[in-house]
């Protein structure tokens, strides 16, 4: 199954590792260090021109080894109701 980031993106769910919510996760040292890691080492997609609201953090992107960012204008709520609704099928 795959979950719809937004804009034309879409990750395999099983590629997953979590779900955070921009605003509430970002407080945290340790998470602005991670993101800003992530992007000086070419690892974070944003997908949106709007307001993001979440990123999502994958263990691989086409078969190449390492974390992936998606930065996402959809909430993690929205996120996580789309795999909860379709993990129930």
């Amino acid at each position: 199954m795959y979950l719809h980031l937004g804009q034309d993106i879409s990750v395999n769910v099983k590629d997953i590792i979590g779900v955070f919510d921009l605003d509430t996760s970002t407080i945290s040292k340790n998470t602005r260090d991670f993101l800003a890691k992530a992007e000086k080492d070419g690892h974070v997609i944003n997908i949106t021109d709007e307001l993001p609201k979440s990123f999502v953090v994958c263990d691989r992107k086409s078969g190449v080894q390492g974390l992936y960012v998606y930065i996402s204008q959809i909430s993690t709520s929205t996120l996580l109701r789309r795999i909860y609704r379709f993990n129930k099928k």
